[in-house]
């Protein structure tokens, strides 16, 4: 778990950069205290996983009946953001009883949480605005109605940006735990979809056709979500229960050890191994070939087989 007070936007604004909503959105969106990417495989996982997700928050039937239905995607954006207004803290909460259990401390927790809550009410706040702006630009006068037009214009750009970051790391979370964005992802785009099924609104299409369309999107996430969490699991060794202070952190896995090991493995600790070759002769003087003549007068050779009786007597 990471996460500090430390600054708030993750690219420095100039008046240039306001004319460029994608660059607001993420200065604003994705700010200086979000984790990187853990790996590769983890960010692909999370891309699928934007693009479910705003299938389900836009409405897949929105595009089926009559066309594009630019009011009804309107109202299910706005509802989706509802949704995210009292799931995502609900669903956190639950978490953090779970992690107190295993672990007993949440306090460190605090200034990530607060990041993460204050980081989803500008959202949802950038999308009301959104929303309102779009509802109310018919009863605008012609020169209002066109400075409405172009400003909810750059907001749409602004919040349709700003979904594609906050859906990465859902508004976050990923600081407090990293399973924690796969789990809000699952929640919520069955708890968006779910109440179509259960009240029978399928907006005119017909019963297979409309099961198809409203839970595609979240059997998807949630497949999608489920492999992002196995693979946190088995190569990071990530786990949704476990408590957020007792992680790894990603990157940090010691190196495996050099094959063979070097050292003396018998030696006694803190003692040296010898240095040098431990077959080497030791220091010695190099024999030296005797002088003289070996078979001069006066040296007699021992005779083979020895002379004389050897069952003779001593006398």
């Amino acid at each position: 778990m990471t996460g500090g007070r430390g600054r708030w936007l993750g690219d420095r604004l100039d008046a240039q950069a306001f004319l460029n909503p994608k660059n607001v959105a993420k200065a604003v969106f994705h700010p200086a205290w979000i984790p990187p990417g853990v790996d590769p495989t983890v960010e692909s996982l999370k891309r699928a996983r934007i693009i479910c997700g705003t299938v389900t928050a836009v409405g897949v039937y929105s595009f089926v009946q009559g066309g594009f239905a630019f009011d009804e995607m309107l109202e299910n954006v706005l509802t989706a953001s509802l949704v995210l207004l009292v799931i995502t803290p609900l669903t956190v909460g639950v978490m953090l009883l779970v992690w107190r259990r295993r672990a007993g401390h949440l306090r460190r927790m605090r200034t990530p949480l607060t990041n993460s809550l204050v980081l989803l009410l500008i959202f949802i706040g950038s999308v009301a605005v959104t929303v309102t702006n779009w509802q109310m630009l018919k009863g605008f006068g012609f020169l209002v109605g066109v400075l409405s037009f172009f400003g909810g214009l750059w907001l749409t750009v602004f919040v349709g940006a700003g979904a594609v970051y906050v859906s990465g790391n859902f508004f976050g979370t990923a600081v407090v735990h990293r399973c924690l964005p796969p789990l809000l992802a699952m929640v919520t785009t069955w708890l968006v979809a779910i109440p179509d099924l259960v009240t029978g609104d399928l907006h005119g299409l017909s019963l297979t056709l409309g099961i198809v369309f409203i839970l595609g999107a979240p059997v998807t996430v949630t497949a999608i979500a489920l492999l992002e969490m196995r693979r946190l699991r088995r190569h990071h060794g990530i786990r949704l229960g476990d408590h957020p202070a007792t992680l790894p952190v990603p990157g940090s896995v010691p190196p495996p050890p050099s094959y063979p090991p070097s050292g003396n493995p018998y030696a006694a600790a803190g003692q040296q191994p010898p240095s040098g070759n431990p077959y080497a002769p030791g220091p010695r003087t190099p024999p030296s070939a005797p002088t003289g003549n070996p078979y001069a007068a006066g040296r007699q050779a021992a005779s083979y087989p020895p002379a004389g009786n050897p069952y003779t007597s001593g006398h």
